[in-house]
């Protein structure tokens, strides 16, 4: 089997593994409560079980006879790139998908009886390893099936006048920035447009191009020949090396913000205000929406951070910022509850409810005539 067709069975087996994990998590949604508890567990459980035992079938069905051959293709080629920070992560990655493929088949070579307690025991206990590999096969794939080409590099006249060209442009606010990423030697490379007397260029810069030390290194007709003529990208990275997509922890119990809302408006008592608003900044598991976008800003500013670029840098600190601002409300929100409720304040009874349903009228009378139509006014010609 060509290494091609060894990547096509690594990406049969994700996408298969995407839809299963899209419709475990629909019928998931079915057994849990509208704050997300779940509340069937029998049903949960079913559901995971037929889960785990659809994905040791596809792994069956599409890596089973071809893990060790793509692994050994990805290690190959592993060893012909240039040392690089990321080099000894992806290796270590490999391995680790090769012992989740001895996991897998082991379960496969000596299955329990069909449809007892010790197979579904058996494939739960072997989820972890399917999804590992649903995670990041990628890897192994984007190894063994590179196409690595020769860079045609500039001479030192020509990269040098292309960079001053290039510096000048952003100067001006005339280097429009395309797509970005990295090259399997580290370097981070970065598409943009170099605009000039209304016409623009297609340039590549290697470098961050907010900080100092950046440098053109190609200049071509369009995107679709800098693509074929520079190095191609390697695959990102991750910001928690732990996340999964495939084996997420059971979500947090929550309220959504305009069901609280709503709460509000149907209240009476200041006890009731204040209990919605104490509930929307709690901490801990059943945290509240505030505390909840506090913690996204603060993600969103690892990310950013983890980017290593200056532009990454300044952006997660006003992400930070921004964060600290809203810990800042969320305290003053909390306060002003407990404020609220101290008033033991019901709402007066002139807020008097409006009918919302237009009586019917009563048999055997006349329903009143209908109002004449309001005349057209004259026009004037």
């Amino acid at each position: 089997m060509t290494v091609s067709q060894l990547a096509w069975k690594a990406r049969d087996f994700r996408l298969r593994v995407i839809h299963i994990n899209r419709e475990v998590e629909t019928a998931l949604d079915t057994t849990r409560d509208r704050h997300g508890r779940t509340v069937h567990h029998h049903a949960a459980a079913a559901v995971s079980a037929h889960r785990n035992q659809a994905a040791i079938q596809a792994y069956a069905t599409y890596l089973a006879a071809h893990a060790d051959e793509l692994l050994d293709a990805a290690r190959r080629a592993l060893n012909t790139l240039p040392a690089a920070r990321h080099t000894a992560a992806w290796r270590a990655l490999l391995d680790n998908l090769a012992a989740s493929h001895t996991e897998i088949m082991s379960v496969l070579d000596r299955p329990a009886t069909p449809g007892s307690d010790a197979e579904r025991e058996q494939h739960r206990t072997v989820w972890p390893h399917l999804a590992f590999w649903a995670d990041h096969s990628y890897i192994a794939t984007h190894l063994a099936d590179q196409r690595l080409q020769p860079e045609i590099p500039l001479t030192d006249e020509e990269q040098q006048m292309w960079t001053d060209m290039a510096h000048a442009a952003q100067q001006r606010g005339e280097l429009e920035l395309i797509e970005s990423w990295y090259a399997a030697d580290g370097r981070p490379i970065t598409l943009a447009y170099l605009i000039e007397d209304d016409t623009s260029t297609v340039i590549a810069l290697a470098g961050d191009p907010d900080a100092p030390g950046w440098q053109v290194i190609g200049h071509y007709r369009n995107e679709y020949d800098a693509g074929r003529a520079l190095p191609p990208p390697v695959p990102p990275g991750v910001l928690r090396p732990d996340a999964s997509r495939f084996n997420r922890p059971e979500p947090a119990p929550e309220v959504s913000l305009q069901e609280r809302v709503r709460d509000i408006v149907e209240a009476q008592t200041a006890g009731d205000v204040s209990e919605t608003l104490l509930a929307a900044t709690q901490h801990g598991c059943g945290a509240g929406p505030m505390v909840r976008l506090q913690e996204l800003l603060e993600t969103a500013s690892q990310f950013a951070h983890a980017l290593e670029t200056v532009q990454g840098r300044q952006i997660a600190t006003r992400l930070a910022a921004l964060g600290r601002q809203v810990g800042f409300l969320t305290r003053e929100v909390h306060e002003a509850a407990e404020d609220l409720g101290a008033t033991v304040a019901v709402l007066p009874p002139h807020r008097a409810p409006k009918p919302r349903i237009r009586p019917r009228p009563a048999l055997g009378t006349t329903p009143p005539a209908a109002q004449p139509p309001a005349s057209a006014p004259t026009r004037h010609h």
